[in-house]
């Protein structure tokens, strides 16, 4: 699996933004670093709270746009399944 969909927070129930990549731990250190201008520097999300590997580009670029339309609370059920504590999985990509 080399394409993935993630979502990043700024903080436990905090903002959050759902992106696709083929390149996630440099996408994610993108928003940490805030290179690029506009939402997520705006407002600080920067913290990979889950994510899930896709066999194409068009597979996870699907997964992001059915996130995107799933109600809030949906998207933080999701998160609290796989991730109760709200970990940061950005050091986990590298182990």
């Amino acid at each position: 699996m080399s394409f993935y969909t993630y979502i990043v927070a700024s903080r436990r129930n905090g903002t959050l933004y759902t992106g696709s990549t083929d390149d996630i731990g440099k996408r994610v250190g993108e928003h940490r670093d805030k290179v690029r201008p506009g939402f997520t520097a705006k407002h600080g999300v920067a913290i990979l709270v889950w994510f899930e590997g896709h066999e194409t580009r068009e597979a996870a670029f699907k997964r992001e746009r059915q996130i995107k339309e799933w109600k809030r609370n949906w998207k933080l059920e999701m998160i609290e399944r796989s991730n109760p504590g709200w970990d940061d999985l950005f050091p986990s990509l590298f182990v």
